[in-house]
């Protein structure tokens, strides 16, 4: 009786118009410091995104991913519209690097081993003879040996008479070249990528591998043509290497600057092989090093990071209109039990004012800005190392866990910012590589002229080459000297900012120790 008695009083008061007086007033202070919070937000964060935009535009770059998506060209025009490299965009295709021999017989060919303690890295020959036992294999459809093909029978002798069966083995893919070599006389390159997708993670490259699995064909052929004294065909397939790296130059994308300086490098392998071996004519030099004179990877690097800066707002705007649940990183619903910080993550999301997504992107742009402040100067073809490592520091204070990141306006920034002091790295390698190439021509250009190396650099102007690079470390001349056999060391003092002497680290260009060194092994 007296708990009935109680739970009528409880009833009457809660709705009593005092009750349900105050329960308004009180509902109307909550929506109001809700709406008061949303806007405050909203305000706050759109005032300092668009502060920080209008400035970084004014004085850097666009922000806008539809600036550096390329123009069309007409089809005459571009070598992307040759038939075969359409081909690369057609799931339906059986593409023919699949399934040629020379991808075959790179399955069954050893892979490099690790040095020795104690060990330099040394550059070598293509190892030919075991490229021709790995085609034998191929054609006789015998079983990939327990380590797979390797021989180190690199002198040229060796090298030649394997040559023309690694040549044979190559012809399932001359039509395909000389359809690319015809294609590259055009003047421009557009492939067929959808860059305007509302997703920019959802943009499908499929001609990126394609590419590589094309320099890679071309530094094969190039360096057994060598072996096999075939110079001019070489010389065209090395052209023709740096014409496809270079059709992805205008690309909008750091991946693609990535595969495009990679492709350089490989086709620098079989330049380094004519050289090695006298191979190549003085006309040949000097038209390698024109080709490689201009190569501006520190400049180039630039574009690629701006698109990837403009590619960052394009994401967070998009998730800002779809939710979290648009972020790869984020379950989409799919799974039978996201996790349950997923499923708040989503929530809030969904409900976060406008000003936070605003606030995501400033918090973006200013660590990503950060990761490569003061790290190179690209007008002076410099790289800093010690600052890059200082700006990799810095990075490691970004807040750890998601809801500290939620609460610091890191999340967006936490996710889609990897390690980008990787960069910065491949661009000072790929520059050393080609202007130590460049300047090895010209080296080569002087033996020609005057039966042996010059004593030092200064001797190739104006003649040889048209200017000498610096070494992009030092910003000073490369390191170069004469060695008894007649051949010469050139070097950079590497990314341990040390002059080691001439003398390697354990890679071609080790980021721990010793130099970045362009020699030749000895006369055997």
């Amino acid at each position: 009786m007296w708990e009935r008695s109680t739970t009528r009083r409880f009833l009457r008061w809660l709705f009593s118009a005092r009750t349900l007086r105050r329960g308004l007033i009180a509902l109307a202070w909550i929506v109001s410091l809700i709406a008061l919070y949303y806007g405050v937000a909203d305000w706050r964060g759109r005032h300092a995104w668009n502060e920080y935009r209008q400035n970084y535009e004014a004085h850097v770059a666009p922000l806008e991913m539809q600036a550096y998506i390329p123009k069309p060209i007409p089809d005459s025009e571009n070598f992307a519209a040759t038939p075969f490299v359409q081909s690369w965009f057609k799931q339906d295709t059986n593409f023919l690097f699949d399934h040629d021999a020379r991808g075959q017989a790179a399955i069954m060919m050893a892979k490099p081993t690790k040095l020795p303690p104690g060990r330099h890295f040394e550059e070598k020959f293509e190892d030919l003879v075991a490229w021709q036992e790995a085609f034998a294999a191929v054609r006789s459809h015998a079983e990939k040996p327990k380590d797979g093909f390797r021989s180190d029978k690199l002198d040229l002798s060796s090298r030649a008479q394997a040559a023309p069966f690694v040549l044979d083995g190559l012809k399932d893919d001359e039509a395909v070249l000389e359809e690319l070599r015809l294609a590259s006389a055009r003047l421009g390159t557009r492939y067929s990528v959808v860059y305007d997708m509302e997703n920019p993670c959802a943009t499908l490259l499929p001609h990126l591998y394609r590419i590589k699995q094309t320099s890679q064909r071309l530094e094969l052929k190039a360096c057994a043509e060598l072996a096999a004294g075939q110079n001019e065909n070489a010389s065209n397939d090395v052209k023709l290497m740096l014409y496809l790296a270079d059709t992805l130059k205008a690309e909008p994308s750091l991946i693609s600057y990535l595969v495009r300086i990679a492709c350089v490098q490989i086709a620098i392998q079989p330049i380094w092989e004519g050289l090695a071996e006298h191979r190549w004519t003085d006309a040949q030099l000097q038209q390698l090093r024109v080709r490689l004179e201009p190569y501006d990877f520190l400049t180039d690097m630039q574009w690629s990071l701006h698109t990837e800066h403009a590619e960052g707002v394009l994401t967070v705007d998009l998730l800002r209109k779809k939710g979290l649940s648009a972020f790869p990183y984020v379950e989409d619903g799919s799974s039978a039990s996201p996790d349950w910080d997923t499923v708040v993550l989503y929530l809030l999301g969904r409900i976060a004012p406008a000003g936070w997504y605003d606030l995501e992107k400033l918090n973006y742009c200013l660590l990503y800005d950060g990761e490569f402040r003061g790290s190179m100067d690209e007008a002076a073809k410099r790289v800093f190392p010690r600052q890059i490592a200082a700006n990799a520091s810095e990075m490691k204070t970004l807040a750890e866990g998601k809801w500290q990141a939620i609460i610091h306006h890191q999340f967006i920034a936490k996710m889609m910012l990897s390690d980008l002091t990787r960069i910065p790295i491949k661009a000072a390698t790929a520059q050393t590589a080609a202007d130590q190439a460049a300047i090895a021509c010209a080296l080569e250009r002087y033996r020609l002229a005057n039966g042996q190396f010059p004593e030092n650099l200064q001797a190739l102007l104006p003649r040889f080459i048209s200017h000498l690079p610096n070494d992009v470390i030092t910003g000073e001349s490369f390191k170069y000297r004469r060695t008894d056999d007649g051949r010469f060391v050139l070097y950079s003092v590497g990314w341990n900012e040390k002059d080691d002497g001439g003398v390697p680290g354990e890679t071609q260009f080790d980021k721990t120790q010793g130099d970045w060194v362009w020699e030749y092994p000895p006369f055997k």
